[in-house]
Order: structure tokens, then C-alpha cells, then sequence
């Protein structure tokens, strides 16, 4: 008998205790809520991501003034350690002048934008552009010298564009396709090799078209080090007329006028790092990021002024509510991002991966990122978890009232949560909503401060917040991930 009574005591104790947590829980959730809705801050701080400082190219100044501008406010709120951690990039770049135009037969302003690490032209030039999309890479290679002083016009016509955004998981009861959907037809780049050969025909400058519409023009970039040149992409309609009216004799003219330097005093790569010190687990680190960089023909509101500047308000609440967290939780603002992860992939490489990093490795518990979407946080891709799926459906339960729906099981890829998977460490990625972003906005110069709501931001930082808080008052970590596999791409 006296064993049954102490068992009874040890359950009804246990209870007791789970009811209290589960009160302190409903009680920080609330002021995270009050924080977030009435005295929210981060309006402010993506707008001047977006507007005050605009496009943040990876080895920019701008995006160097961003960074500056973030561990400020991480100082100014509190945080301990706020500091830039560095990583091996290369040369930035900065665009300083661009302009295209027909002005033969007729006058029309033309469409296009420069790629990121394209060379000046000497000043503006003016010629009939030669199209070589129909010439195969032996035969550019076999035109060297043809081409000396000519604007290219290097790739086929633009018959196929980007019409159809990726399905939203959280909107099917069946899986399915995670990440951007399938290219439409057309070629959207050129090659190394195929660069490396227009670049020895001696051509001056080189257009393109892209596979937006209506305007929409995709803009990225890479530096070709010493084979650099003067390189725009067009409108897909403005490139498609060019080529017409070639066809038809007409001869046209085109001015073309790019003026950029690139940047090679600091080819440093910077990530901004901050903390909020735990208490009896604080050597566990709970992470949450997003990258700050972006591509730079639009402002990069939603690729991804939007998720680093939920980032930041989610440290801000959980400062102002007064959160004393079990664990250490840490923000992580990266750069380098659309060049292929690399702030993020630095930093796990350096803190985290391999022999040396294991009691590091051991110590860290799990990370949230912000990235790939707009609107308010859906849930969570949870990469195969099923372990973590109960806990992360009861943490997302009391968001439904501002846009929450459910956790997706399926992963997702080509964002900075990647990087902390490969080295075993848990990484998820927000879930959130895709209406426009793969034909309008994603790596365009329609991404721009309209794309984003202000009420959308407050609930990702209100869930962001919460999350982190959950992961480190939890008495065990995160459960690992499965061993990752190939991923669809974002």
C-alpha cells in the first residue's frame, strides 16, 4: 500500500509540475504576442534594409552597412557578444551607372539590368548587336577575333517563362513538390565555357534574356575573374524583338552603357552573431537566422530582408519579455547565401563540423531559419523528422489564430538550415507562402518593400520567438534529423 500512495504522490507531483510548465509556457507566449503586435519594431528595421540601404550584394558596401546596422541593434537591446564573424569571400561589387536603349530604326527605352560582377563598357557604345544563338560552342569558339567591339547577343529566343508558382504544402493532404517548379523551356545562363568563349571573340558587351515576363527580370551574377565583361540581361520581350528585327532586316542600334568597380580592399564575408545567455544549459546554443544578403536588382524585401528582420525582432521580444532561457539562444545573420550558403556553411565549418568541432557539435541543439516565401510562418519543413513532429505541432497550436496552419515532413533545400544538417546538427526551415514568388519576386527586380505586409512580419517573429524560446527551456534536445539525402532545391 504504502508503495501505491508514493507512486500516486510522484504522479499527481509530476502533473502538478507538467500543469505549472505548461501555465509559465501560456504566459510567455502571451507576452511574446503582446510584445510582437503592440510595440513591434520590426517594420522599422526591414524598411531600412529595403529602403534605406536597398540591394545587399554579397562583398558590397551595402550589404557591410547592413550588417553594421544589425549588431547595433543587437548592442542596443542588449544582447551579449554582438559581433561580425568572418569568412573568406572574394572581390565584391557594386553597380554605379547602367542604361540600354534601341535608337535605330526608332527610339525605345529598353528593359535590362547588368549581372552582378559585370565589367564596365568603356562609356556608352553604340552598335548593331550580332546574335549568336543559334551558333553552338565550337562554333563561338571557332569566331575568335570575329567579334572584336560587338554587342552579343548570345543566347536563342525566349519562347518559355517562368508562369507557375511551386504548390503550397501546407494546402494538400498528400505531399508534394517541395521547392521551385520545374524550369520552363529556354536557356536561362550562360556556361563558363560558353562566357569564356565570347569573352575571346572580343566582344564588347553581351545580352541575354531571362525567363520573366511582363517586366519580371531574374538578375543574378558571377565573377569571371579576369574573362569579365560588360554583360546585361533584357527583358525576354525587349531581347525576343531585337533578334525579329534582325531577322527582318531592320538593323537595329542599341546604346549600352554599364559603369561598376569591383571591390577588392576586403574580400571578407561577414555574419552577424548575437546572444541571449541561458541559465543552468547555458552552454547549449539554440539558433535561429536568415541571410541578410541579396541579389541586386531589386531591394531584396522578401529574398531576405523580411526573415533577418523577423530574426532580429524575435531576439528583441524575447529581451523585452524578460525570457531567462535554459539554453543560450543565438542569432545568426549570414551573407553569402545566394551564392551558394556560404556564410552559413563557413560558420558550421569553422564551429562546427568534423573531428575537432565534436564537443561543440554536441553542445548545439537545433536551428530555425527564415528564408524562401512571403506572409505569415505555416509551419516548419521538418526533414523526416517524425520524432519532432508532436513536439513542434503542440509548439505551433497557439498561432492558428494568426495565420499558423501545420508542420510538412518533407525537407527542403538550397537555404542556410542545409549547411547545420550536413554536419548533423537539426536545422528546419519556415514554411510560408509562394503566391507570386517564384514568377515575381524570387531573385527579380520585383522584389521590392510591396511584396511584404507589415501584420505578416509581427506573426513570423511572434512564432520565431516562441519556437526558440520552447527549444531552450526543453528539458532534452531536439531530436536528429535522419541522415540527409538529396533535397529539391528552394
Amino acid at each position: 500500500m504504502k508503495t501505491i500512495t508514493l507512486l500516486i504522490i510522484a504522479i499527481l507531483t509530476l502533473q502538478l509540475a507538467l500543469g505549472a510548465q505548461e501555465r509559465v509556457d501560456a504566459d510567455v507566449n502571451a507576452r511574446i504576442r503582446d510584445e510582437a503586435l503592440n510595440r513591434s519594431q520590426v517594420l522599422k528595421t526591414f524598411e531600412h534594409f529595403t529602403e534605406f540601404i536597398g540591394p545587399r550584394l554579397t562583398g558590397s558596401t551595402a550589404v557591410r552597412a547592413a550588417d553594421d546596422y544589425a549588431v547595433g541593434l543587437l548592442k542596443g537591446w542588449g544582447m551579449n557578444d554582438a559581433h561580425l564573424d568572418t569568412w573568406s569571400f572574394g572581390r565584391g561589387w557594386e553597380l554605379q551607372r547602367s542604361n540600354i536603349e534601341l535608337v535605330e530604326p526608332r527610339y525605345t527605352p529598353l528593359i535590362g539590368y547588368p549581372e552582378a560582377w559585370s565589367a564596365s563598357t568603356p562609356g556608352a557604345i553604340d552598335g548593331t548587336p550580332v546574335f549568336i544563338g543559334n551558333k553552338t560552342l565550337a562554333e563561338v569558339q571557332a569566331m575568335k577575333g570575329q567579334l572584336k567591339g560587338a554587342i552579343v547577343l548570345a543566347q536563342p529566343l525566349q519562347t518559355g517563362f517562368e508562369r507557375e508558382d511551386r504548390k503550397q504544402p501546407t494546402a494538400f493532404d498528400e505531399p508534394v513538390r517541395i521547392g521551385q517548379p520545374a524550369a520552363p523551356p529556354g536557356s536561362f545562363g550562360m556556361s563558363v565555357a560558353l562566357s569564356k568563349a565570347i569573352f575571346e571573340t572580343g566582344a564588347a558587351a553581351v545580352l541575354r534574356p531571362n525567363r520573366g515576363e511582363h517586366g519580371t527580370l531574374f538578375v543574378l551574377g558571377r565573377d569571371n575573374g579576369d574573362a569579365a565583361m560588360p554583360t546585361m540581361v533584357l527583358s525576354a520581350e525587349h531581347y525576343n524583338m531585337l533578334v525579329r528585327m534582325l531577322d527582318l532586316g531592320a538593323k537595329p542600334k542599341v546604346r549600352v552603357d554599364i559603369l561598376a568597380r569591383f571591390l577588392t580592399e576586403d574580400k571578407k564575408g561577414y555574419n552577424v552573431i548575437a546572444d541571449l545567455p541561458g541559465t543552468d544549459k547555458k552552454d547549449e546554443i539554440v539558433m535561429i537566422g536568415a541571410h541578410l544578403d541579396s541579389w541586386h536588382s531589386g531591394t531584396g524585401a522578401a529574398d531576405n530582408a523580411d526573415g533577418s528582420a523577423v530574426a532580429l525582432e524575435a531576439m528583441r521580444i524575447l529581451k523585452a519579455v524578460g525570457v531567462k532561457p535554459r539554453r543560450t539562444i543565438r542569432i545568426a545573420i549570414w551573407n553569402g547565401e545566394e551564392e551558394g550558403l556560404l556564410g552559413s556553411q563557413a560558420y558550421v565549418t569553422k564551429y562546427l563540423a568534423g573531428d575537432a568541432n565534436k564537443a561543440n557539435r554536441d553542445k548545439f541543439d537545433v536551428y530555425f531559419n527564415q528564408d524562401p516565401g512571403t506572409g505569415p510562418i505555416y509551419g516548419w519543413y521538418l526533414e523526416n523528422n517524425s520524432a519532432v513532429k508532436p513536439v513542434f505541432d503542440a509548439w505551433l497550436a497557439p498561432f492558428k489564430d494568426l495565420g499558423a496552419r501545420r508542420n510538412i515532413l518533407q525537407p527542403i533545400g538550397s537555404t542556410d538550415h542545409v549547411s547545420f544538417n550536413r554536419a548533423g546538427v537539426p536545422g528546419f526551415n519556415a514554411v510560408q507562402d509562394y503566391e507570386l514568388y517564384d514568377t515575381r519576386i524570387h531573385h527579380t527586380n520585383m522584389d521590392t518593400f510591396e511584396r511584404v505586409r507589415e501584420q505578416d512580419l509581427k506573426e513570423c517573429a511572434i512564432v520565431l520567438a516562441s519556437f526558440a524560446y520552447h527549444a531552450a527551456m526543453r528539458e532534452e534536445k531536439i531530436p536528429a534529423n535522419p541522415a540527409p539525402s538529396p533535397t529539391p532545391a528552394r
